[in-house]
């Protein structure tokens, strides 16, 4: 994984852990790596995998059963979906609208191009 100096590290690794539960990479209520696992596989100090799992823990994302390790929590998916789609309507969206009235792009021209780009990613997905 490589990281970015845009935001700290443990919340850079939150994202990255909240795209595995949307992708059904890690589905819910599964045993994840532990922090040690965790923090070996993205070669951070163990300390900073700690902060991710307890700001998952926070948000809902996931569970901490003690003596056994960390899991998705059921319905963790729909909460990353949620949080996700939420900050692009409030954080994203409002850029392309800006974007969009000064190029004068239509949302006709917009539509066009998400139909065209669906499609393909669409036919890529079957492909894979």
């Amino acid at each position: 994984m490589q990281f970015n100096n845009s935001s700290p590290i443990y919340v850079q690794i939150a994202q990255y852990i909240h795209d595995l539960v949307i992708s059904s990479a890690w589905v819910e209520e599964q045993r994840i790596p532990s922090v040690r696992d965790m923090a070996m596989h993205l070669e951070v100090n163990p300390n900073t995998v700690t902060r991710t799992y307890a700001l998952l823990q926070e948000e809902g994302i996931l569970e901490n059963q003690r003596g056994i390790g960390y899991f998705t929590a059921k319905g963790a998916k729909a909460l990353v979906l949620k949080k996700k789609r939420d900050h692009f309507i409030k954080s994203e969206l409002p850029n392309l609208f800006d974007s969009m009235r000064k190029l004068d792009v239509t949302l006709e021209e917009i539509e066009t191009y998400f139909l065209l780009f669906k499609k393909e990613h669409t036919y890529h997905e079957v492909q894979s």
